[in-house]
């Protein structure tokens, strides 16, 4: 029973590397396992329990229908637009600027697609013109979304808060010190691979980008303005979330999705849009993060429902108990080499934290940093991988192969994933 298990586990996983749809896979191999450990009647019950779960599902879907008016109201382009000209002041740091910008731009927009749109479609451009070379400049950019892993926005940290027992703005404080550490780490490896690679802002390139670029983009991005009322409200609920904490107490507290609903009504009444449009936006973007978000933390409920049905959490829990090291070592590197074979590392995250996480006390863990190990570390590989979505529009951007990118955020990544491990 244990081998079948083992066998089911690898054969789940090298499916989702192949690309196929991960919560057919995720269901059906935890079927499969819940029949072989003779209690079928526990996956309806898991399929059931994750599909209402008070905590996770409010939360978030209000923030995916947040994202989407904030698309719809252009509001997070006046964000990443009032931020850009940051970069003009200093051509030696574009690079570490570039990464620190989207890094942070990224707990406002956690969506790793939708921040390499919107900060790349401005900040790619930008840093080609400086003379970087563009395939830098793609993996800067891509690089920085790991930053959304410790957003309030981001759908693991409710996930630890709730196996934890604690509130998420805890699971996020707690996680917070040792991301902004490797996000350090990060930047530093990524600025000396651009200097010794020579990739870095150069007189060249400038002129050579200056001459091929049509005039058409050159007006299009010059008479783009920015409005600070629009700019601001993408962080208004972040700025909340912040502000309302345990930790900081300056107002009253509150919840992701009365947060969410705020920033809502805020960028319609600033923006003045159609309310109608906003609210269809809004909803569409509910019922994505229902199908996409939730759907997934569903069938991998089940999936480590059947993984204890054949005994193997049990197994695993055993072979991890008293030793930090491996079990460290297992939830950096698994879904970390996971998310940079399939380009998303929330299938392995939300797996690894159902069946193992809860048992992090045995190792001699925390619950809070063995589950942000996990989801961090898949956020960063999933930043050097070549088939992700966000190396995708990236890549598109600075008109260059995915694996260019890729090859660029490998030490970076990896480096930064060893640092967290380390201090987590």
């Amino acid at each position: 029973m244990l081998i079948a298990g083992i066998i089911l586990v690898i054969l789940t996983f090298v499916l989702i590397v192949k690309k196929y749809e991960a919560r057919l896979i995720l269901f059906c191999a935890g079927l499969i396992m819940c029949l072989i450990g003779g209690l079928p009647e526990d996956i309806m019950k898991a399929f059931t329990k994750a599909m209402v779960n008070n905590s996770l599902v409010p939360t978030i879907c209000t923030v995916m229908g947040f994202s989407y008016v904030m698309k719809l109201t252009q509001c997070d382009q006046h964000l990443v637009q009032s931020i850009s000209g940051v970069l003009n002041k200093g051509r030696g740091l574009l690079v570490p600027l570039s990464f620190l910008l989207t890094w942070w731009i990224s707990l406002a927009i956690p969506s790793a697609a939708g921040c390499s749109a919107a900060v790349g479609s401005i900040m790619i451009p930008t840093l080609i013109a400086a003379g970087v070379h563009p395939a830098m400049a793609a993996a800067t950019v891509l690089a920085g979304t790991w930053g959304s892993a410790i957003s309030p926005g981001n759908a693991h940290n409710p996930f630890v808060a709730e196996l934890a027992g604690t509130d998420m703005m805890t699971v996020i404080i707690n996680e917070t010190p040792a991301s902004v550490v490797a996000s350090i780490a990060c930047v530093i490896v990524m600025t000396a691979y651009a200097h010794f690679m020579k990739e870095g802002a150069s007189d060249e390139r400038r002129k050579e980008y200056l001459e091929k670029v049509a005039e058409e983009e050159h007006l299009q991005m010059s008479n783009f303005k920015v409005n600070p009322l629009r700019a601001i409200v993408p962080v208004v609920p972040l700025l909340l979330l912040v502000l309302g904490s345990k930790q900081v107490g300056i107002l009253p507290a509150m919840g992701v999705p009365l947060s969410m609903i705020i920033g809502v009504v805020l960028g319609l009444l600033v923006t003045w849009s159609d309310a109608q449009e906003v609210c269809r936006n809004f909803f569409s973007g509910m019922g994505a993060a229902y199908a996409d978000v939730i759907g997934l933390i569903v069938c991998a409920s089940v999936f480590t429902t059947g993984m204890a049905a054949v005994g193997l959490t049990g197994a695993l829990t055993e072979l991890m108990k008293g030793s930090q090291s491996i079990a460290a070592a297992a939830g950096t590197f698994g879904p970390f080499f996971i998310a940079v074979i399939s380009g998303s590392g929330d299938a392995a995250a939300f797996a690894f934290n159902g069946a193992v996480t809860p048992f992090a006390e045995q190792f001699g863990m925390t619950i809070m940093d063995l589950g942000s190990l996990a989801q961090i570390a898949g956020a960063m590989g999933r930043s050097m991988s070549p088939v992700a979505g966000a190396a995708i529009i990236c890549s598109g951007l600075a008109k260059v192969n995915p694996i260019e990118v890729s090859k660029r955020n490998f030490l970076p990544c990896l480096v930064s994933a060893i640092v967290l491990m380390i201090l987590l």
